[in-house]
């Protein structure tokens, strides 16, 4: 039975409280070391990007051909971690793409690592959240869950966040791995969650966006989409962004989890939002790319590609980047829209989320290699 449903999650991305009562600060760690480049997920980097493309710098080659590459490359100094089809989570020095190390788990690795106060942490479809060593690549612990994990773990003040496809939501000690509370949804968790003022916010496959209490797990509110949600929501001046299954973006508010507004494209929303300067940027499977006012939901502008968007853009310097289906990895203006850039990978998908780091783009391709271009 659990192979039929890991089948019909896998099909979808592919076209497509119990509680622990124990005392939570929140906060904020080093930017950029966890997917979407910070705990309100807005996929804004500090850092610069790629005006003009020169080229492949390096690429990297995976264990095994890849049927499918979801995570995304998270750099922490001059490492660049991910986690591969083959099972592997890889570090690999990040300017000459020399492997490090590589830990094995026991399935694929669709989740994005975080990396923490000398750890990384990420999870496995074999059901667990790991914490690894972020030098030796040594198991500090592991976490079991009750299925897969898909979801890109946060960290915060020494506490890692993350949802399972068993339906729970948790929050466990980044030191010990020990259950501080989990918190139960009505279906899959496969989005990542985003952190902001003491709340999380995440999706789930019961069609409902849901805010939860950091530091007690206790529900604040939860809103109503008309189908599943994959995207990760960000956040932004007391708005919640994200995209759903049922080809609708919505912005509604983090305090009384009231729509704001929302706009309607053509096909299912599956990659993460975007935002920067109260603009907000997504793909959509329709293949195109979207930016929307972040107060009113107007259209601003939209680029046209070849394939559905899965993956979710970056933006740094006034670009933004994105994987696409077509095999292209875009760069556009964020003004205008217009494309700056466009690189070719042979024969691969592009899932994965793009990673920026001192004038580098990161990001896996269904051909089984990393790239790092410059």
């Amino acid at each position: 039975m659990k192979r039929v449903i890991g089948s019909a999650i896998l099909l979808i991305l592919f076209d497509t409280v119990y509680l622990i009562l124990s005392p939570v600060s929140y906060g904020a760690v080093s930017a950029e070391a966890m997917f979407r480049a910070n705990l309100e997920r807005t996929g804004v980097y500090k850092t610069q990007g790629i005006q003009r493309l020169h080229g492949v710098k390096w690429k990297f080659k995976t264990e095994r051909v890849i049927e499918a590459w979801f995570s995304s490359p998270t750099v922490s100094g001059d490492t660049i971690y991910f986690g591969s089809d083959d099972g592997y989570l890889y570090a690999l020095n990040a300017l000459t793409g020399e492997l490090k190390w590589k830990f094995k788990t026991g399935d694929v690795v669709y989740s994005s690592p975080a990396v923490a106060d000398g750890a990384v942490y990420v999870g496995s479809h074999d059901g667990y959240l790991y914490s690894i060593d972020a030098q030796t690549g040594k198991q500090r612990w592991s976490f079991k869950t009750g299925y897969r994990v898909y979801s890109s773990p946060a960290v915060s003040d020494g506490v890692v966040y993350f949802g399972s496809a068993d339906t729970y939501f948790y929050a466990v000690d980044a030191a010990t791995g020990k259950l501080l509370w989990r918190f139960k949804a009505n279906s899959w968790i496969l989005s990542s969650a985003a952190i902001s003022e003491g709340t999380i916010y995440f999706g789930c496959w019961d069609a409902y966006l849901y805010a939860v209490d950091m530091a007690t797990g206790r529900e604040k509110w939860r809103f109503k989409t008309g189908y599943r949600i994959l995207s990760s929501p960000a956040v932004v001046e007391g708005t919640v962004y994200f995209g759903s299954m049922d080809g609708i973006f919505y912005a509604v508010d983090t305090k009384s989890g009231l729509e704001r507004w929302r706009f309607k494209t053509n096909e299912r929303l599956r990659s993460s939002p975007a935002i920067q300067n109260q603009t907000v940027y997504f793909g959509g499977d329709d293949g195109k790319f979207y930016a929307l006012d972040a107060e009113t939901g107007q259209e601003t502008w939209r680029v046209k590609t070849r394939g559905p968007i899965i993956s979710s853009a970056s933006i740094t310097y006034g670009i933004a980047y994105f994987g696409c289906a077509d095999g292209h990895l875009y760069a556009v203006n964020v003004e205008t829209g217009k494309r700056r850039w466009k690189f070719n990978a042979p024969f691969g998908w592009m899932r994965s989320s793009p990673a920026v780091a001192s004038g580098m783009i990161y990001f896996g391709s269904d051909d089984g290699n990393l790239y790092a271009l410059h």
